[in-house]
């Protein structure tokens, strides 16, 4: 360019700089120009340098060249920091920090280095080091600045540590959407659904617009609880205000449904996709499987490798457990070796432990203990025996099941609900030492069986009961409902099963331990609340037992009532005195 005087007037070092990008090469000769022409002190410059390297991925050479920088100021370390943190370079986004505080360059920084440098504390799970920048934080005075606070939500749910992040969050003078969603999902990747739900529900009537990330969360904590209600409210709000149904939303939606008993619109939502990935094709095939709707789960599988994407491990984890809930068995084995040979997918864990379901609940005992036997190099867990006893129960093999539970005892010593297997399975030996010695080495470690609790929504609300629960205000009056039920059940057919209760109760006792069962009564407060043509949801946390199971037969029989219940393991339909898992679960 020539200026009016005729000298060429040189592009300066920042134009090169411009022009270099984020190509490492070109960034080495600016270095290069910036020594030769003496700006080694220009922090602006080397601010621009260092920052494009780091945003280049040459992580290396921006460290060395930070280190070599005699006075870095605040500015340089904040741009420094944001710029490794949003090119997920975490480690180093805390290494800048920490040179930073060496540097005595804290005082100016601004918020964007906190919320970054919290930002990888979260993605590192570094609690301790993410404490520190919180005290820094309130000594800087960002205390309340509304970024910093919800990155630091974000830190603490993501540490695990939701009483902080609560703390933090209900003192922010405004709640940012991010915060929101933060606690939302923090609650809800802990398994603290029904908190997740409440605080959705507080937003909701704040008037804050929420976003698919918000939605994503809800539907999952939906998903946990079975609350069919509110899932079905996001769907709707969804489409009326015309948002596009992404295949993550879609696949949240698809589970959501599958885990809250409605298969039908978990298929709707399948079908009506633009687009579908592994995850989505995966999820359909999971939700008809744990309805032990095997065939279906089947035809989606063969549509998936006719015109879908290719299968990957939790594709077919869910096939087989499709089968193993099924009786699939020839379609099972068949499943297993084209993972292998055709997919190239090694066997993990939880494949095995679905085959040996598989087998093992279609009476193949034998073949079950052989696939054990040689699952190549990996060491049989606690899942694939709990699997094996399971089916040893089943079909009485007390030797195999005795051998299974030997080996759980073995490998978790500390886990109640495996002790209440085994003493059912020495009791049907008839070894009652072997029970008693059971009983006591419950008591030794103090371990009390898990307690079973059953929840039901009605009216858009949702009641929990557990066994003998006499805390709802009709207690008296759904007792009495039960009792009644349980006659009419005796009278076409029902006798209690009573190897569903530890074998030390009376006979007397026992009855009564069985008739008041959590899902029996959240079943008989649901079925005096709702109206003849009704479908009962009810979600049980432990398997179902073999007496609530036979009861709620009878149940759907004599009050003509289609029953859908949710155990930990599967979906079962009860209707005219049939269950959808063909007594097989």
């Amino acid at each position: 360019m020539i200026h009016h005087n005729g000298h060429h007037h040189r592009p300066s070092l920042y134009h090169f700089l411009l022009l270099a990008g984020r190509r490492i090469k070109p960034l080495h000769q600016v270095h290069a120009q910036i020594i030769i022409s003496g700006k080694t002190t220009s922090l602006p410059l080397l601010t621009n340098l260092l920052t494009s390297a780091c945003a280049a991925g040459a992580i290396l050479y921006t460290r060395q060249l930070l280190f070599s920088i005699p006075h870095p100021d605040s500015f340089l370390f904040s741009s420094l920091i944001k710029t490794s943190t949003n090119h997920n370079f975490f480690p180093d986004s805390i290494i800048f920090y920490r040179h930073m505080l060496l540097c005595n360059a804290i005082t100016g920084s601004s918020n964007h280095a906190f919320t970054s440098v919290i930002k990888a504390c979260a993605n590192l799970s570094a609690l301790g080091i993410g404490k520190n920048v919180h005290c820094h934080v309130l000594v800087c005075g960002y205390g309340s600045d509304l970024f910093v606070q919800a990155a630091l939500v974000s830190f603490y749910a993501k540490c695990n540590e939701l009483g902080v992040a609560r703390k933090v969050f209900d003192e922010m003078p405004q709640r940012t959407l991010v915060a929101w969603n933060s606690m939302i999902s923090g609650y809800e990747q802990n398994g603290l659904a029904e908190e997740a739900i409440g605080l959705f529900n507080c937003m909701r009537d704040s008037g804050l617009e929420f976003d698919l990330v918000t939605m994503v969360s809800v539907l999952s904590a939906c998903s946990q609880v079975g609350d069919l209600g509110l899932g079905e409210w996001i769907h709707a709000y969804i489409n009326g205000n015309g948002l596009r149904v992404t295949t993550t939303i879609g696949t949240s939606l698809i589970n959501m449904y599958g885990r809250c008993g409605d298969v039908i619109k978990a298929r709707k939502v399948f079908d009506s996709l633009d687009q579908q990935n592994v995850i989505t094709w995966t999820a359909m095939i999971s939700t008809y499987g744990m309805h032990g709707y095997g065939k279906e789960a089947m035809e989606i599988f063969h549509l998936m490798k006719l015109h879908g994407p290719d299968p990957n491990a939790v594709t077919f984890i869910a096939v087989l457990s499709a089968c193993a809930h099924a009786g699939l068995v020839s379609e099972g084995r068949l499943a297993y070796t084209s993972m292998i040979q055709d997919y190239r997918i090694v066997p993990r864990v939880e494949h095995h432990v679905s085959m040996v379901d598989m087998l093992g609940r279609a009476g193949l005992i034998n073949e079950a203990y052989r696939h054990i036997q040689d699952m190549n190099g990996i060491k049989p867990t606690a899942a694939v025996w709990t699997a094996m006893l399971g089916a040893c129960k089943m079909h009485k093999n007390i030797s195999l099941g005795v051998v299974a539970a030997e080996n759980i005892l073995a490998i978790e010593p500390h886990h109640p609900g495996h002790f209440v297997l085994i003493s059912n399975i020495y009791a049907m030996a008839g070894q009652m030492d072997r029970v008693e010695m059971v009983r006591n080495m419950m008591i030794q470690k103090g371990l009390k069986k898990q307690v079973g609790y059953a929840t039901i929504e009605v009216d858009k609300k949702m009641y929990l009961f557990s066994m003998a629960d006499k805390s709802h205000p009709e207690t008296d009056r759904i007792y009495r409902y039960l009792d009644e039920l349980m006659e009419r059940c005796r009278e076409v057919g029902y006798t209690p099963v009573f190897e569903s209760v530890m074998h030390e109760v009376e006979e007397e006792e026992r009855v009564h331990a069985l008739r008041y069962h959590s899902e029996k009564l959240a079943l008989a407060f649901g079925l005096l609340k709702t109206g003849d043509g009704s479908v009962i949801r009810i979600v049980k946390n432990l398997r179902v037992c073999e007496d609530c199971h036979l009861a709620i037969k009878f149940i759907s029989l004599v009050t003509k009532r289609n029953i859908i219940v949710r155990d930990k393991l599967r979906f079962h339909h009860f209707e005219d005195g049939s269950c959808s898992c063909l007594d097989y679960w």
